[in-house]
């Protein structure tokens, strides 16, 4: 029996969507922000962090946009849950959907994030962040749980 048993933290991703009006077709482009000094340093992945005490999963989502990308969100809503166990860390990860209401993404955290661009779901950068995959394809598929 442990004297000190471990847990898994809950984290909260935020797929950001903004439609991209030079397309004429509606396709929305998609928030990445390419990470570092932390797991997954160099991959390109959503805003998102810990959940705090008390706290809802929308507060989340709008605090940790607004911390990282200096961005407001709107419409935010359920996408997926993850058991995410990658990097040697061990979150149960639940990620969000949102779409774009006002700001310019820039890099609010430079010791944590390169930079932030708007990409086409078509043509995302790689390497992607672990948990963003699955993201990505419960936002195609429908799929709403992952224990990978």
């Amino acid at each position: 029996m442990q004297n000190n048993p471990q847990y898994p933290k809950c984290g909260l991703a935020v797929m950001v969507l903004k439609d991209d009006p030079s397309t004429g077709s509606g396709q929305a482009k998609v928030l990445l922000g390419k990470r570092k000094g932390a797991h997954g340093a160099g991959d390109y992945a959503f805003p998102g962090g810990k959940l705090e005490w008390m706290e809802s999963f929308e507060d989340c989502a709008r605090r940790e946009t607004r911390e990282e990308a200096g961005i407001e969100i709107k419409n935010v809503r359920f996408l997926r849950l993850l058991n995410f166990r990658f990097y040697e860390k061990h979150f149960v990860d639940v990620g969000v959907i949102a779409e774009w209401a006002s700001g310019d993404p820039k890099v609010m955290e430079p010791e944590k994030c390169e930079g932030w661009a708007w990409y086409d779901l078509d043509k995302l950068p790689e390497p992607l962040f672990k948990g963003c995959i699955s993201a990505i394809e419960a936002y195609k598929t429908g799929k709403i749980y992952f224990d990978i």
